[in-house]
């Protein structure tokens, strides 16, 4: 009898497994950095240092529930692989929801905001330099808990994809929302428009403050129009904090990758330039950044990555009872680092 019902239980799961096998996915990501940090309150920093930068597993899948509906799914994991950090795996986008053909896709769970639908502009995306939202840089999108996002389906082949947010706070602070609308028609031009209110300011984030933040991108791909293969990149933001006294929070990106072509394997070069007032709301305490880096593919999976960025701050950053307090002062970032990226 027992044989019989572990037979059955082993039948039952491999039925199902069928039924809606998990895609596995993810990339690991381990960069050799050398860091060097002055402050002019004597705090300086210089290292050499083995990091993984974003590296992660993940799973997800979809089942048909009716003829137009599909169940969708997806749990990823952030991972230390150098043994960094707690060692232990950090949540990321992990939800659970719904595809429809007339209604569009519903998403439950942690979701990355909606205002990381439009950051078409950003080149320097790996590695030691990824730090959009760091104490300074702009503000940016992060993942937010006990969040729906909604993609609107599309809407006769017009060249659009809309999204729209809600959290709901669960502790009777103020509930989130927020949208984004990017346009690509494929042409080499695209451009996007996103705005959130106490989505990314607000949801614990930024010493439990609450805010908006209205962004817009766009991007041009000489390489439609011309022989030159250089894709320009713009983004400008404001984050407006809700803290009496506060500026807003302005920060604009410039950016340009070029495709090599004297190389056996593809290869990119790009350059991106960040710059951001008022940081935190914090009147007169601005930021400057540049990165140059490059990135060659040995197979699409398989990337080779190398950079160096220097980032001058009016801020120094200390902590009182577990808030971040922004002062004037100056902080220099210099940061030089190679990678090996691989996508699985």
């Amino acid at each position: 009898m027992k044989k019989l019902l572990l037979a059955t239980a082993v039948a039952a799961l491999s039925v199902s497994a069928a039924q809606a096998a998990p895609t596995v996915y993810g990339k690991a990501f381990v960069a050799v950095d050398y860091e060097d940090i002055d402050k002019n309150i004597g705090e300086d920093e210089d290292s050499l240092q083995i990091n993984s930068h974003a590296s992660r597993i993940g799973f997800k899948g979809s089942e048909a529930m009716t003829a137009n509906t599909d169940v969708i799914y997806q749990l990823e994991y952030g991972i230390d692989i150098d043994g960094g950090g707690d060692k232990t795996f950090k949540s990321r986008d992990t939800y659970l929801g719904l595809n429809n053909n007339t209604f569009g896709e519903f998403r439950f769970g942690r979701n990355q905001s909606s205002l990381d639908r439009i950051n078409n502009a950003i080149t320097a995306d790996g590695g030691y330099w990824d730090n959009l939202g760091d104490d300074n840089n702009m503000v940016d999108s992060g993942r937010i808990d006990n969040s729906m996002i909604w993609t609107a389906p599309k809407y006769q082949d017009l060249p659009l994809e809309f999204s729209a947010m809600y959290a709901a706070s669960e502790d009777n602070d103020s509930d989130g929302w927020g949208a984004a609308l990017m346009f690509d028609q494929g042409t080499g031009f695209t451009a996007g428009v996103a705005y959130d209110k106490d989505l990314n300011i607000g949801n614990g984030a930024y010493n439990n403050t609450t805010g908006d933040i209205i962004r817009g991108t766009a991007t041009v791909d000489l390489s439609k129009f011309t022989t030159v293969p250089v894709t320009l990149g713009a983004l400008y933001q404001q984050a407006d904090f809700d803290v009496a006294g506060s500026k807003k929070e302005k920060g604009y990106i410039l950016s340009a990758a070029m495709g090599l072509q004297n190389f056996a394997k593809p290869a990119t070069v790009y350059a991106q330039y960040n710059n951001t007032s008022n940081l935190r709301g914090s009147d007169g305490l601005d930021s400057d950044q540049i990165v140059v880096g490059g990135k060659y593919f040995y197979q699409p999976n398989m990337i080779m990555h190398a950079y160096a960025g220097w980032n001058d701050s009016d801020a120094e950053v200390t902590k009182l009872d577990d808030a971040k307090v922004y002062t004037a002062g100056s902080t220099e970032t210099f940061a030089i680092g190679t990678a090996l990226e691989y996508k699985f």
